[in-house]
């Protein structure tokens, strides 16, 4: 009997067990915690399975299992329940992403069935802050608007496809990054400055929970890049999602990208711990 085993998908019977599992680590949770805030465990709504492991009869560990396969607060007998699942289901996913320890042993099991992947990023420091930047704010970096979709959007793949290696184009031919990145801009979470129609600098806030949100696609233009452009926008970004988004923002990054490290470090941010990708 599905009761008997001890990963089963889970629904909303379970959200509160879910969330407060996610809601202990706010931070390293965001992404995950954001799907389920707002829409629950049913699978319909999630987008995705959320799988528990559950020990002695009560859940303690969860794993996401959507284009992403994310593990979350999974010791290493809970990261074999799961790891068993997704090797028992196939590869559905595009990418594991989660914290090293857990990611590490997960992909040590499954790479003898699923390997190789596209890339594997093995450090990416999670940073996140609390504080108002010290740092002046570029005042030109504003909420970008929907009219602007054609100004942003190319930027925006600009972006994907220098970070994860292939164009988000590819596949569906863009429909559903276009139609993320006109959420994004309609729920007023895309930032820019743009300048005759040029985009100077750009990020987003992907994810938002009660307790912290998650920056993603920072990116400043090549031929502008060391000119202070990131700082600047990053603090703008960072003090307008603090005043109206939510009380920790968050990001992670690369460790080998030591200029954009360095580059969140003068806005205010700190490390709390390393996620690990492998993508596909």
């Amino acid at each position: 009997m599905l009761g008997s085993l001890p990963v089963r998908v889970l629904d909303d019977r379970y959200r509160a067990e879910a969330l407060a599992i996610l809601d202990a680590d706010p931070v390293a949770n965001v992404f995950v915690g954001s799907r389920v805030h707002a829409a629950g465990l049913d699978p319909r709504r999630l987008g995705a399975q959320m799988w528990g492991y559950l020990r002695d009869g009560r859940l303690t560990s969860l794993c996401y299992s959507g284009a992403n396969l994310i593990p979350i607060a999974a010791g290493p007998e809970a990261v074999r329940a799961f790891a068993e699942r997704a090797q028992a289901q196939g590869r559905r996913c595009s990418s594991i992403v989660g914290p090293v320890g857990a990611v590490g042993d997960l992909w040590e099991i499954l790479a003898p069935y699923w390997g190789p992947p596209r890339a594997v990023r093995a450090v990416q420091p999670v940073m996140a802050t609390s504080s108002v930047p010290e740092v002046p704010p570029d005042r030109a970096v504003r909420r970008v608007r929907m009219e602007e979709f054609d100004i942003v959007y190319p930027a925006c793949v600009a972006m994907f496809t220098e970070e994860v290696g292939v164009s988000p184009n590819t596949g569906d031919g863009g429909v559903l990054y276009r139609a993320r990145v006109a959420e994004l801009i309609r729920d007023g979470r895309a930032f820019a400055r743009i300048e005759d129609g040029r985009v100077m600098f750009k990020a987003e806030v992907g994810a938002v929970t009660p307790r912290a949100c998650q920056v993603q696609g920072v990116w400043v233009p090549p031929d502008l890049r060391g000119r202070g452009l990131s700082v600047a926008g990053m603090s703008a970004v960072v003090g307008e999602a603090l005043r109206a988004i939510a009380p920790t923002v968050s990001l992670y990054v690369n460790d080998y990208n030591t200029r954009a490290r360095a580059a969140y470090r003068r806005v205010g941010f700190a490390e709390f711990g390393s996620f690990m990708s492998v993508l596909f």
